[in-house]
């Protein structure tokens, strides 16, 4: 099939007039300009100047349709994985809680099979969002900077439970945070960081102590400003430390709530597209509606587009799923759409390490695309060159 009269996503993160071929699951060809050689097939689709990019990644959320990832189930994975590709999200990476080791063990073992399974039997994952590893946001952080997890479960980085995660999900996690000021994590991370990408997560690490970490392999911060202290001119923090250290990577939340909108212009002004990586943290709520709902075991309450913890107002997480958050960056925030959109596209593929397969528009790479029109509204997902709508 050929897919014409596009504003193509380019691989220097600008759009730009083209047509694309898709064959079965991978672009066969990119076309910049709106002639198509006569050799091509005839079978073409008009998309009336449609925006077009890879789909999304979102490497850290937990959830959707009244499903987490740590329910443990392929049913719940199978739900959350078809209702993200069913908007534009085609890769996924969901987080762990703060929970007891066994149960981690558990959802883990549990995300492994479902990958596996994915693999092998790809005719019974058809319009789903591939899971390419799990995000595992706790045990090993602060209980100061706990935020919506169980600090009954919190854990100093240890390497011997580490191991138990690794042969549970074996090699599904794919992040793994911790609080430095909890344990000194210096032999932690060069131990494992070949293994892993460390993460600073719920911290409440002074400039000095997260640049410690930093320097000895942690290259990932998680949610930035949630859950760790504030940058102020005379105590940094973790922000500060984090925009010294260039090779480390920032998630942030931009569901017009954790952050304020001119936050997020200047952490774009001092990180850039390169370093920032754009999550939802999105939740089982997420898709559903107000009501209350379970969090690591924990009850939150869902009112619009705010969810908090019942046991003390904190901040639960988001109801707002990624392409909406670049939506809520662009239109409400003054965000460039390319910028917002390499910050859910490009720059998590390659902090995932899937950027050989995705976030690109290149010929040979998965067919994962998203259509968006010109209000930014969704058009139309191919999930392996297929779409997914009539999976749901």
């Amino acid at each position: 099939m050929i897919y014409k009269n596009l504003k193509i996503f380019t691989e220097n993160g600008i759009f730009r007039p083209g047509v694309i071929e898709v064959r079965d699951d991978i672009i066969a060809n990119v076309f910049i300009g709106n002639d198509v050689p006569s050799a091509l097939s005839s079978e073409s689709l008009d998309c009336e100047g449609a925006y077009c990019f890879p789909g999304m990644t979102d490497l850290h959320f937990h959830g959707a349709m009244n499903c987490d990832a740590g329910d443990a189930t392929a049913e719940a994975l199978q739900t959350i994985a078809r209702y993200e590709a069913s908007i534009g999200v085609t890769s996924i990476c969901p987080a762990t809680m703060t929970e007891p080791v066994e149960t981690l063990e558990r959802i883990l073992s549990n995300a492994a099979d479902f990958r596996e399974d994915q693999i092998g039997h790809p005719e019974r994952h058809v319009g789903e969002a591939e899971l390419c590893g799990i995000n595992m946001e706790g045990p090993f952080i602060s209980i100061e900077k706990k935020g919506a997890q169980n600090e009954a479960n919190i854990l100093p980085c240890d390497e011997e439970i580490f191991r138990r995660f690794q042969m549970a999900g074996r090699g599904i996690v794919k992040f793994i945070g911790l609080a430095p000021e909890m344990k000194d994590p210096t032999e932690f991370i060069e131990t494992v960081g070949s293994e892993v990408n460390v993460a600073i997560a719920h911290t409440n690490a002074d400039y000095d102590t997260a640049l410690k970490a930093m320097k000895a392999g942690a290259k990932h911060l998680v949610h930035m400003y949630n859950a760790m202290p504030e940058m102020t001119h005379r105590n940094p923090g973790v922000i500060g430390a984090a925009f010294d250290c260039k090779d480390v990577n920032a998630e942030i939340i931009c569901d017009g709530i954790h952050i304020h909108p001119s936050a997020i212009r200047s952490t774009f002004k001092m990180f850039g597209r390169d370093r920032i990586i754009l999550i939802s943290d999105s939740l089982r709520a997420t898709g559903m509606g107000d009501g209350t709902y379970f969090l690591g075991g924990l009850e939150m309450k869902v009112e619009g587009k705010q969810a908090r913890m019942l046991r003390d107002g904190a901040l639960a997480g988001s109801v707002t799923p990624l392409p909406d958050c670049v939506r809520i960056l662009v239109k409400e925030i003054g965000i460039p759409l390319e910028d917002a959109i390499y910050c859910s596209t490009v720059t998590p593929a390659k902090e995932l390490g899937i950027a050989d397969r995705k976030g690109f528009l290149k010929p040979g790479r998965q067919a994962d695309i998203v259509f968006w029109n010109e209000d930014l509204s969704l058009r139309y997902v191919l999930v392996n060159g297929k779409n997914p709508k009539s999976q749901l």
